[in-house]
């Protein structure tokens, strides 16, 4: 009798155990995968306007004021949704949070296609803005959850690769439709992709403690690197005010704040810039797909810069502070894209600008969660995406409007524009060197140390 209930049991754990989904080896990395693919979806989303821009200006006779408020209105909708998203992101969790806005926004792009003249443009890009802008907070949630400190750096330059990946590929895609069938598909045909990300998303993501594939091992890993970094806590999600006493919080908010409107400029305006270098867009192209190719592989040496320096014992501190250093003055190379109308030169110099850009901006992502517990991650990123979008809606206002005035400059339209462009980051490079420090926030366990 005893060993028929063996029997039996048995028979229940080797069926139980063929029916559980096989573990996945390095399943974070699968994780970051799936964040990278969706960084791309929205950088090839967002990219099809200014890559259209031109063609667009002169059939709907638009000017550089009216292309800069079409600009605006996705920023003004990004920088709210931004602080709304990842407040929200740390209420609902990354994987129902990121499923609604990739259902909204893939919705958004597909029926901009169905716009008629400016206003109905300006509406759509709203919505587009709004959507999109729950990208970033929810993917550095997600790293918090899935990744060491070790290896945070290098997972958040992974996804934030997909926005130099995106931004590199879109003009293939999009200008080849367009020539074909004309800007309406061209808007409608990269809103599917979303659609077809959600089914792997949908299917992978749960947080590693939930997630029926993870190894034992891997669990373990994570688990234990939470615990040794967790500070005190009292259970109550901390408020913006409460965070925004922090010069840590400062810090990674103003990383972005005078990196990421440089290079929003570069992925939204540089087609038009070309223009008034008298470059043609057809013979430009290398120019326009070069710059997102090398912030593509700044994004992943700054990872693995930092992620180098604190496997050689440097403090997590000075390891995220040098791609901060490099990246502030290699942005300065802007400027002397104002003094040559070289196609390949001006590639050249914006391509270094980005690779540098590229690490400083990762940093500034990473930041919150190596500051922060898990509850204030998204909060703090969404916190420094809504100054972004500030700042970005006030450099686009003004970039439109002294385009305008200074038409009759010829090939040097542009010129204050960049050369302010080359500084700002500079500013920042110095501001968040001084604000990024342990103090009594840090002894007192409110933040983690650095």
């Amino acid at each position: 009798m005893l060993l028929k209930i063996f029997d039996d049991q048995s028979s229940i754990a080797r069926a139980a155990a063929e029916k559980a989904p096989r573990p996945i080896s390095s399943l974070r990395w699968w994780i970051g995968g799936l964040l990278f693919a969706s960084t791309v979806i929205n950088y090839i989303d967002r990219q099809t306007l200014s890559l259209l821009a031109p063609y667009l200006k002169l059939e709907f006779h638009w000017t550089n004021s009216d292309y800069a408020n079409l600009a605006i209105a996705f920023r003004v909708a990004y920088s709210i949704g931004q602080s709304v998203f990842g407040r929200l992101m740390d209420r609902i969790g990354t994987r129902r949070g990121l499923t609604l806005t990739v259902i909204f926004y893939s919705i958004v792009s597909m029926t901009t296609s169905l716009a008629r003249g400016f206003n109905s443009f300006l509406r759509f890009r709203f919505l587009l803005g709004a959507g999109e802008s729950g990208n970033w907070p929810a993917a550095t949630k997600a790293v918090s959850e899935w990744f060491p400190r070790r290896e945070r750096a290098l997972a958040t330059a992974f996804f934030d690769g997909g926005s130099s990946i995106g931004g590199a590929v879109a003009p293939f895609i999009v200008l080849w439709i367009y020539s074909r069938w004309g800007w309406r598909p061209a808007f409608a045909v990269p809103g599917v992709l979303g659609f077809i990300w959600l089914i792997a998303w949908r299917w992978l993501y749960y947080p590693p403690e939930e997630h029926a594939r993870i190894t034992s091992a891997e669990l373990d890993m994570i688990a234990a690197d939470k615990q040794e970094l967790e500070v005190r806590t009292t259970g109550v999600r901390p408020k913006w005010r409460d965070l925004l006493r922090f010069p840590q919080t400062w810090s990674t908010i103003i990383a972005k704040t005078f990196t990421d409107p440089i290079f929003f400029f570069i992925t939204e305006w540089f087609p038009i810039y070309l223009v008034s270098k008298g470059i043609a867009l057809k013979s430009g192209l290398i120019a326009i797909w070069i710059p997102f190719v090398a912030a593509d592989a700044g994004s992943l040496f700054g990872g693995w810069l930092s992620g180098h320096l604190v496997r050689r014992g440097f403090s997590l501190g000075w390891a995220r502070k040098v791609p901060v250093i490099y990246g502030g003055l290699g942005m300065t190379l802007l400027i002397p894209t104002i003094f040559t109308t070289n196609v390949n030169l001006i590639a050249f110099l914006f391509a270094v600008v980005t690779f540098t850009y590229a690490g400083f901006t990762i940093i500034a992502n990473t930041l919150p969660s190596d500051l922060f517990n898990s509850e204030s991650v998204a909060s703090v990123s969404g916190l420094g995406g809504t100054a972004t979008g500030l700042a970005t809606i006030g450099a686009f206002k003004l970039v439109g409007y002294l385009s305008d005035a200074r038409q009759s400059a010829g090939t040097h339209v542009f010129d204050p524009i960049v050369i302010a462009a080359g500084i700002i980051p500079l500013i920042g490079m110095i501001l968040v060197l001084v604000l990024l420090r342990n103090n009594e926030a840090t002894e007192q366990g409110l933040v983690r140390r650095i």
